[in-house]
């Protein structure tokens, strides 16, 4: 899995005074250029929090169902992770995240997973249901974050 640079025309990541802007980030590996949609497309470190979260059963008739927005999840979060990183900061410097899904029941799955990469605090939230995502129907959510660095 590559994170890369964005797909399209765009900044992934803009500072401006103490506050980065991050792009929405959907789950889309652009080295491979194509959407996460199971567990083997996440690398194997995150399975095990996962596992404890009650997700990647090796269950098929289970894993099928969660895994697109599971994994997809994981992803998002942690590409959001690596640009909070590329700018100097870290989960806990996030300080607002606006969240976009295909399927406003997929966000129950989310916010578990969200959990894992927001341990204390989680940031302010705002929550939106879209009809559909560039760039394709496989795209079940979208985040867009703000961090604030106090450096």
């Amino acid at each position: 899995m590559s994170t890369g640079t964005p797909m399209a025309h765009y900044a992934a990541a803009r500072r401006v005074g103490d506050f980065v802007f991050m792009s929405g980030v959907v789950a889309v590996d652009p080295g491979a250029r194509r959407t996460v949609t199971s567990y083997e497309d996440i690398p194997t470190k995150a399975l095990a929090p996962l596992r404890k979260l009650g997700y990647v059963t090796g269950q098929m008739s289970v894993d099928v169902f969660e895994a697109p927005i599971v994994a997809q999840s994981w992803f998002v979060l942690d590409r959001i992770r690596q640009l909070a990183k590329e700018h100097g900061g870290e989960m806990s410097d996030v300080v607002k995240l606006v969240q976009y899904f295909r399927q406003l029941s997929h966000y129950a799955q989310y916010n578990r997973v969200r959990g894992l990469f927001f341990p204390g605090e989680p940031p302010v939230s705002t929550v939106v249901e879209v009809s559909r995502f560039l760039p394709g129907d496989d795209v079940l959510v979208e985040v867009e974050a703000t961090m604030y660095l106090r450096k």
